[in-house]
């Protein structure tokens, strides 16, 4: 079963009740999702899609845009191509992102080789990436709020249609309009998909350190992964996280890669 959020403003009218002239009392949520660990199934071994929900996502944005011109840093920012050049802005972006209200994180890792990866969506990196994509929306939903999801652009084959469906699925399961649209296009253009993409390739990557996929790996991918891990108090992802801004789920599959020592330590199922 996938994590679930508290349940927030009960109080409040569900929004298939509400009518236009009531538009002061639904919430509208801009949404940010990525993926990372490819969606080819040989390539990598975890899959992790993330999501930043947030009302405004104007106030963290300008303050990347003043960022960069103050810099002159004009890179994009991406969790495998961090480099000397980059570092620094990239922590400068999770501090940000952390000093901003009314924001949150969710993610969801699979093991692609595990039993629940085959058993619940055949072994198909794309039904999965439309399912989990949907699970993450479900999780930040609110009962007043309406979404809108905005996804980093991937090339699908010609039967998958993420865009109508995902919509489709969402707005069914809640029973009402839930998700206004959904859009994908490249994140080169847009921060906050660059910061889901840094939040979800460290967690990849520091599954990979704990499984022995990695071995000395990266120095600059290692210090943001410990700047991450440091700055919101977490010792490692291999159990998930959970607190009033991250929801951080890993499947169980992914236990049985661990070593003894993770294995003994691990953090409960969210």
């Amino acid at each position: 079963m996938f994590f679930k959020t508290e349940d927030k403003n009960k109080n409040l009218d569900q929004t298939g009740e509400l009518k236009l002239k009531d538009y002061d009392k639904i919430w509208t949520k801009f949404c940010f999702l990525d993926e990372s660990g490819s969606l080819d199934p040989k390539a990598a071994p975890f899959f992790t899609v993330g999501l930043i929900k947030c009302s405004q996502p104007y106030y963290l944005y300008s303050k990347l845009v003043y960022e960069r011109n103050k810099r002159n840093f004009h890179d994009e920012m991406k969790f495998n191509k961090l480099s000397r050049r980059n570092i620094d802005f990239a922590k400068f972006a999770v501090d940000s992102f952390l000093d901003t209200r009314s924001i949150w994180f969710y993610s969801y890792t699979l093991d692609k080789q595990g039993n629940y990866f085959q058993r619940e969506f055949n072994g198909n990196p794309w039904n999965a990436y439309e399912q989990i994509s949907i699970r993450l929306a479900e999780s930040a939903l609110s009962p007043n709020e309406i979404l809108m999801l905005l996804a980093d652009h991937v090339t699908t084959p010609k039967n998958v249609h993420y865009e109508i469906c995902v919509k489709d699925k969402m707005n069914k399961k809640a029973g009402r309009l839930a998700m206004a649209g959904v859009c994908r296009f490249d994140s080169k253009g847009n921060d906050l998909l660059q910061i889901v993409d840094l939040f979800i390739g460290a967690i990849n990557y520091d599954l990979k350190i704990a499984t022995g996929i990695v071995g000395n790996g990266d120095k600059h991918k290692k210090e943001l992964l410990r700047f991450i891990k440091e700055s919101i108090g977490i010792k490692d992802f291999t159990g998930g996280f959970r607190n009033k801004k991250f929801n951080i789920f890993v499947d169980q599959d992914l236990k049985q890669r661990l070593p003894l020592q993770y294995k003994n330590g691990l953090n409960s199922r969210l």
